[in-house]
């Protein structure tokens, strides 16, 4: 396992490359890169974009550990309408294809939002709606998934949908394709259970890991926290992970440095190296 940190932790608007090389000054060995509608790598970008973007991380010598997207929210797959779904079905599309120019082989995706969602919805959207659609969408994707050898990784973040490990594993099972799995964010877990159980039920299906800490006892958006400062429980975390032989990247997802943004990256890169017991 190796530290990584996400783009999102970063100040909006900050070059892409600075965000690289930022993340490498601190010890940082892997970074995850975004697409969405705006910035440095957009649904409208051109390969070329993607393609600049690894060489920058090669010259850097970081790694690109996957690509993220929070497009899922404004265009959520589980939508009551169909041109919003045709619409995130293109999406998840130029992700995949996104990530392949980027030499990364997993991306992350929320499959679709229960009831008017954690972050509002069009529609409110019933459970059994909500999965329907959602393993539609991805199945629908899948041999593309396959033929570009990018993983969609699957998460859970408060969109009150697969809210337990074994309901998650029966959806990406269903789906049945060695290019759909989980990606796992122990943050946003604790809401549900412990993490580390997670860890365990859901075993070789987890493709990426997403490293937050929360705690309970908030129980809104401000109880996310800086890493060992919650809930998460990281010495049982990374010897589930352990467990089951996962060996990628633990990408930070912080949230930005109000006064100093170069502070968070550091004491976040500090506090992985605890974790993994580099110090």
């Amino acid at each position: 396992m190796y530290k990584s940190i996400n783009e999102w932790s970063f100040p909006a608007g900050m070059d892409i490359r600075a965000m690289m090389e930022l993340a490498k000054k601190q010890g940082f060995e892997g970074f995850e890169p975004a697409i969405g509608e705006e910035g440095a790598l957009s649904l409208t970008s051109p390969d070329s974009a993607f393609i600049g973007v690894k060489n920058a991380a090669a010259d850097i010598g970081i790694k690109l550990a996957s690509l993220a997207s929070g497009l899922s929210w404004k265009y959520p797959p589980s939508s009551n309408d169909p041109a919003i779904r045709q619409k995130a079905s293109d999406n998840l599309r130029r992700q995949l294809d996104g990530a392949a120019l980027l030499g990364v082989d997993a991306i992350l995706l929320v499959p679709g939002s229960v009831g008017v969602g954690f972050w509002g919805a069009d529609n409110p959207v019933e459970y059994d709606q909500c999965w329907d659609r959602a393993v539609a969408g991805v199945s629908a994707l899948k041999a593309h998934a396959e033929s570009v050898g990018v993983m969609i990784g699957i998460e859970n973040v408060w969109n009150n949908f697969l809210m337990s490990p074994l309901e998650m594993a029966q959806f990406v099972d269903l789906i049945d394709s060695p290019r759909v799995g989980v990606y796992l964010d122990v943050g946003n877990i604790i809401k549900y259970g412990e993490p580390e159980s997670w860890i365990r039920i859901l075993g070789k299906r987890i493709c990426r890991i997403h490293v937050k800490d929360y705690r309970r006892s908030v129980g809104t958006l401000d109880g996310f926290v800086d890493l060992l400062s919650g809930d998460v429980n990281f010495p049982k975390v990374v010897a589930a992970l352990r467990e089951i032989g996962y060996e990628g990247p633990l990408t930070a997802e912080m949230g930005v440095g109000r006064v100093y943004p170069e502070d968070i990256i550091y004491r976040t890169a500090r506090a992985l190296e605890l974790i993994l017991g580099e110090r």
